[in-house]
């Protein structure tokens, strides 16, 4: 194969990658929705338009010599026929079976440049065997004279097969022939893109300067204006008659003032209006690009609903997503961001939220939970994301139990909390209302994740939940990354931005109305109580009071201050100045300042002063700090704990010298046990911190060693963490049953897992 005949090769298969993709998630649409159980017309159309897509998707992998995918599609091809001709009967595990089906080919997908391992061809071929088998059981056999499928379907091959390269041309489709009223389209890597959006940002720049220069240049215009009175008024006062020679040199100076002026004059409205059409350029090439950005959510939540469905049965639940808003357009940045966290969420209301399909029954709610996940575009540029359930609800006893066993917080500020605040502790790091930590959840670090990861797009989440009717998960973040609007706001000699986006109120109050309540200084606004925090105590600067003496004088008289807001927290900021809101383009710090306590990045004003751009949920936080009464610090860190002491019940040697040595690594004192009995034997006549146990031992099972702990009245709250190759969800079910604190799979099991879940627990 020559090097032109290789890369063109390459760029064929990225071009399959981005059409299997599509074909992928569409099938997998349609399945989805033929397993809810459409109405007749409906399912029939659903039939044709899943048949005719695993039709092109087998087509696209024979023009790339991929026959691994073409085979498969082959199989699907026929079981959709054989359903189209109602001589199939489905299933759940029909179903289960086509999906699987779709996940081998996307992997196969993600892999085409590179030879598929035996194992990967195995499951190909067990895959095409199986579907083959469900349709053919059922099917009519075809007569010689009878049309293939495709041709009966309305579907025919275009010409003979070729090889992957040889006599393909590529294609660049037009979408504008099939819907008149829709723009043709073309596929370019954002890789390119982003590229053109950062250079269409940093224009931000220019046009702030150059409006710099046009307010600097009106100022001057001003002085010589006023320059010119002064001298008009000191020459009427001081010349006389008999000083004709200091009238001429006066007249010859006005007059190159007045020629002066004139050029400044046309200047700045030189400037200004340059300025205008800059702003203008400026602001119309930036939304283009941003628009160009701008994808609809559907891009990313198209695979939730399998997501859901595989969860969910895994689960032994029934859990129904509505998504509403999907058209709506967001920034590619953003939604590739925070794709994550709404699949965290999405978790949690399965694993957390919807109950199993009996207990439902038993409370009167369907038997099919439901997850509703919304997108709505705000009037202020702002996305609005909902993420809500209809299961049991967050017991807050639970989460304040949790948070006083993990130390988050202490019994003293947990009974100053009300409901809505104690809710909030779930976006802490370790608040996890599950009973055991398993491979999906239980750590305590989704909803942090999900907090973490909106705060850093400037975003806020908040959420709601009443027992038994279910929990609401609500987001608030900007549409675009491109630019950013703050309240510049002086401390001393130093600006800093505040994000509009948290700015509810700026004001400037009477010193008078500051009240004093167990030593805290405080306002009233809207009717509401919010504490005062000077900026610079917040932010720990040390202030040089180089103020004039007026500028003090006022102050004494006026306090200027601004109100911030993030997670349901409310503080007002006490700074010496607040100036106009403007729209900046903010950079972060780089690699080596990644994580800045209180800063989010840095912008450069109109005058070139770099200033800093605060984070306003680091910033409540320290402002919080800073107004609790102070207390004796003390670190634990200072007195070395004592190394706990952990037993390993494991039967296979290898597997316990393994984790005999990952724990010992990382500082405990390790004990083992052959089996059950044996662990039980020790836990009775020694002390321990913590059992990890295999559950598949001989004379007595990991899940009997566990039910004999629970039952000793000594041994009872001893956390028991279960490692084993069981990753059934009865088995998992049977973990929680018996008293396990965590349950582990070996599958997923790695060094860091373990070691993190003993951590939680000892």
């Amino acid at each position: 194969m020559t090097k032109k005949d290789e890369e063109f090769l390459k760029r064929l298969l990225a071009t399959f990658k981005v059409e299997a993709d599509e074909h992928v998630r569409n099938i997998a649409a349609l399945l989805l929705e033929l397993e809810k159980g459409p109405d007749p017309e409906r399912r029939s159309e659903t039939l044709e338009t899943v048949f005719r897509e695993a039709h092109s998707l087998k087509g696209a992998a024979r023009s790339v010599n991929l026959r691994d995918i073409e085979g498969i599609c082959q199989s699907l091809e026929g079981s959709f026929a054989a359903l189209k001709r109602k001589e199939l009967d489905v299933s759940p595990a029909l179903y289960d079976l086509y999906h699987q089906a779709l996940d081998h080919i996307s992997h196969i997908v993600s892999f085409t440049d590179k030879e598929l391992e035996p194992s990967e061809r195995s499951l190909t071929m067990k895959l095409t065997r199986e579907m083959a088998i469900a349709s053919t059981h059922t099917e009519k056999q075809k007569t010689p004279a009878e049309p293939n499928m495709t041709e009966a379907s309305g579907q025919f091959e275009t010409g003979p097969e070729k090889s992957h390269w040889g006599g393909v041309e590529p294609v660049i489709q037009s979408h504008a022939g099939d819907n008149p009223g829709m723009s043709e389209t073309v596929r370019i890597p954002t890789t390119k893109l982003d590229p053109l959006l950062m250079q269409a940002e940093e224009m931000i720049l220019a046009r702030i300067a150059l409006e710099q220069r046009a307010t600097e240049l009106r100022e001057l215009n001003d002085a010589f204006l006023e320059w010119k009175k002064e001298s008009a008024l000191w020459k009427d006062r001081q010349l006389s008659e008999s000083a004709p020679q200091w009238k001429e040199l006066f007249d010859r100076n006005n007059e190159r003032m007045r020629d002066l002026q004139g050029k400044v004059a046309a200047i700045t409205l030189a400037v200004q209006q340059d300025h205008r059409a800059l702003r203008r350029m400026v602001d119309e090439h930036l939304e283009d690009m941003k628009k160009v950005l701008m994808l609809p959510v559907a891009s990313i939540v198209e695979s939730f609903p399998k997501f859901v469905r595989d969860l969910a049965r895994d689960q032994g639940k029934e859990v129904d997503l509505t998504i509403q808003g999907s058209e709506i357009e967001i920034d590619k940045r953003i939604l590739e961001e925070m794709k994550d966290p709404l699949i965290h969420l999405i978790r949690n209301c399965i694993d957390h939220g919807i109950e199993k399909t009996e207990e439902r029954e038993r409370v009167k709610k369907p038997r099919r939970g439901t997850i509703m996940l919304s997108f709505n575009a705000k009037d202020n540029r702002q996305a609005e994301i909902i993420v809500s359930d209809d299961g049991a609800g967050i017991a807050l006893d639970r989460v304040r139990s949790v948070a006083l066993k993990t130390g988050i917080i202490s019994q003293d500020d947990m009974d100053k909390l009300d409901p809505q605040e104690t809710l909030s502790l779930v976006f802490q790091s370790g608040i996890s209302t599950s009973p055991i930590i398993t491979d999906i959840s239980g750590r305590g670090l989704g909803l942090a994740i999900v907090h973490d990861k909106v705060e850093k797009l400037g975003g806020v989440v908040l959420v709601d939940s009443q027992m038994n009717a279910g929990t609401s998960f609500r987001i608030l973040l900007s549409m675009t990354l491109a630019t950013f609007r703050g309240v510049p706001a002086r401390v001393d000699d130093q600006i800093f931005l505040l994000p509009a986006i948290n700015v509810e109120r700026v004001a400037r109050i009477k010193r008078q109305e500051i009240r004093t309540v167990e030593n805290r200084e405080i306002i009233e606004s809207d009717g509401k109580i919010i504490a005062i925090v000077r900026l610079s105590d917040a932010l720990g600067l040390t202030v040089h009071n180089k103020r004039s003496a007026s500028d003090k004088e006022a102050e004494a008289d006026y306090v200027h201050f601004v109100i911030l807001s993030s997670a349901n927290k409310r503080i007002a900021f006490q700074v010496d100045e607040v100036l106009a809101e403007q729209q900046v383009l903010v950079k972060g710090l780089g690699g080596q300042l990644n994580r800045v306590r209180n800063i989010a990045g840095a912008t450069v004003l109109g005058n070139g002063e770099v200033v800093p751009v605060l984070n306003t949920a680091d910033l409540i936080k320290s402002a919080m700090q800073s107004a609790a009464t102070a207390k004796p610090e003390t670190y634990e860190a200072e007195t070395p704990a004592r190394a706990g002491r952990i037993l390993v019940a494991e039967d296979s040697i290898t597997s316990r010298t393994l984790l005999k040595n990952i724990l010992e690594s990382a500082g405990y004192e390790v004990t083992t046990a052959v089996d059950g009995i044996d662990a039980f034997t020790q836990l009775r006549s020694c002390d321990f911190d913590l059992i990890v146990s295999d559950v598949d031992m001989p004379r007595m099972s990991g899940f009997e060693l566990t039910v004999s702990i629970r039952d000793n009245k000594k041994l009872a709250d001893l956390p028991v963490v279960l490692v084993t190759a069981l990753e059934s969800r009865e088995d998992r079910e049977w973990g929680i049953d018996v008293g396990a604190n965590a349950y582990i799979v070996k599958s997923s099991f790695d060094q860091s897992n373990l070691l993190e879940v003993v951590k939680r627990l000892i």
